[in-house]
């Protein structure tokens, strides 16, 4: 099985009612709760939609970017690694999550070095390696510490370095299969995709760029249409998503979820 596009779990939580209390890095209005809940209600129907086991945890009003939950560990086939999230504000939320990857996994390890932080927002994971941003949330010591534990697994890292102003390396990117990323032209311009095929975000849509290849279907943020016509070309099965609230702080479609296949 693909450890990359094909899964047969989920974890999401329900957005907070502190969500208003998320972090920013431009402040382009306060989140509306409901809508939010909407589009979140929509997006675990599409992953339920292609047969996984969707776990919805409650929402956790003491982190108000809990609802994020891709940035609390890294889901591989042989075990979960539990980050350490580079914003002081959310370094609880990988602890919170810690228990719901150890009643699914064997293996679970997690990033304990204190100068180390990581996200998994900086993360891609492809047939043939994992690529891993270094950016405001994630260093070099969180990288080197991450390439140790999953090496042990048999697994690859390369480093590489996300755009100046831009918040999690796959704020930019997304895999739509083992061979074909979404990509917007500030990071590919960068050459880390060198041996993949690359679709180009065309510009002015670079917030479209944050996808996720979840079994046969894309789930991307609705209201990009050139970039949703430019998935379509290309043969792929897609589902639009509202993501306006999460846009507002930074998130996006990977973001929402923990995407993985337990050992």
């Amino acid at each position: 099985m693909s450890v990359s596009t094909r899964f047969t779990h989920a974890i999401t939580r329900r957005p907070a009612a502190s969500i208003t209390r998320g972090l920013r890095a431009v402040d382009t209005g306060t989140p509306d709760l409901s809508l939010m809940q909407a589009h979140h209600d929509a997006y675990v129907a599409a992953l339920r939609e292609t047969g996984a086991t969707v776990i919805e945890l409650a929402p956790l009003d003491a982190y108000p970017d809990g609802v994020f939950v891709e940035d609390t560990a890294l889901c591989l086939p042989q075990g979960a690694v539990i980050m350490r999230p580079g914003a002081p504000s959310r370094l609880g939320e990988a602890a919170e999550m810690a228990p719901h990857l150890r009643a699914l996994y064997a293996q679970v390890v997690q990033i304990t070095g204190s100068d180390s932080f990581i996200e998994g927002g900086d993360i891609l994971v492809t047939e043939k390696e994992i690529l891993v941003g270094r950016s405001a949330r994630t260093n070099a010591a969180g990288i080197a510490e991450l390439s140790g534990l999953v090496a042990l697994w048999g697994h690859r890292l390369r480093e590489v370095h996300t755009p100046p102003g831009v918040l999690h390396f796959k704020t930019d990117c997304s895999l739509l299969d083992a061979d074909t990323i979404l990509s917007t032209q500030r990071l590919s311009a960068l050459g880390c995709f060198d041996g993949y095929r690359v679709i180009p975000v065309p510009e002015g849509e670079e917030a479209a760029a944050n996808t996720i290849r979840f079994n046969d279907l894309i789930l991307m943020p609705a209201g990009f249409p050139k970039t949703r016509d430019a998935i379509a070309r290309a043969g792929f099965a897609l589902r639009e998503i509202g993501n306006s609230e999460c846009a507002k702080l930074d998130g996006g479609m990977s973001c929402l979820s923990l995407r993985f296949t337990p050992s």
